[in-house]
C-alpha cells in the first residue's frame, strides 16, 4: 500500500511533466493568437483565434499565399499576421491596382478590394519575404518602410486554423 506521501509525490511529477510538455510545445511546435485588426479581412477577422504551426519552418521555406505570423521589425514585442506574397528572388510590383509576381499577375480572390497603392518593381532579397495583408487599403504591410521585406528570423509560424469562433472554424493556406 502506497504511503500519501508517494501518492502526493507521484501527482507533483505529473504535474511537473504536464506543465514542461505544455512549454516545450508552446515554445517549438504551436501556439495559439487571437487576430487583432482588420488588415486580414476578409480571410481572417478580428478576435478570431489561430492555431500556428511553429514548427514548420523548421523543415522548409514559406511558401507564396502562406498567411504567417511575424514580429514586427520595429517593434518585436508586437506580432502581425499577413499573407505571403513573394519569396526570396522573386520580383514584386504594384501598378494599376494589380499585383504582378514575377512579372505575373496575380489572381486574388482572397482580397477585400482591389490595390490603390503603387509599389514600384524590386527583387525580393534572400531569407525575406515580401508580405501584405488581405484588406490592401487598410494593412501595414511590406509596402511600407517599416515593415519592407521580412526576414526569416522574424517569422513565428504558419496560420494553420481558425478554431475560434467555432462557427468560423476552418483551415488556412
Amino acid at each position: 500500500m502506497n504511503s500519501i506521501g508517494d501518492e502526493v509525490k507521484d501527482w507533483v511529477i505529473s504535474i511537473l511533466v504536464a506543465v514542461v510538455l505544455a512549454f516545450l510545445i508552446r515554445q517549438f511546435v504551436v501556439e495559439l493568437y487571437i487576430v487583432d485588426g482588420p488588415s486580414m479581412r476578409p480571410t481572417l477577422q478580428s478576435q478570431e483565434r489561430l492555431v500556428v504551426n511553429k514548427f514548420l519552418y523548421s523543415f522548409r521555406a514559406p511558401q507564396r499565399n502562406e498567411i504567417i505570423v511575424f514580429q514586427y521589425p520595429m517593434d518585436k514585442s508586437r506580432d502581425f499576421i499577413k499573407r505571403v506574397i513573394a519569396t526570396p528572388g522573386d520580383t514584386i510590383e504594384i501598378k494599376d491596382h494589380k499585383v504582378y509576381v514575377n512579372d505575373q499577375m496575380l489572381t486574388e480572390d482572397y482580397i477585400l478590394e482591389p490595390t490603390l497603392s503603387e509599389y514600384p518593381k524590386a527583387t525580393v532579397p534572400p531569407n525575406t519575404l515580401f508580405v501584405m495583408g488581405d484588406n490592401r487599403n487598410n494593412s501595414e504591410d511590406s509596402r511600407f518602410a517599416d515593415v519592407g521585406f521580412v526576414p526569416y528570423s522574424l517569422i513565428k509560424g504558419k496560420a494553420c486554423l481558425v478554431f475560434w469562433p467555432l462557427g468560423q472554424f476552418k483551415t488556412l493556406p
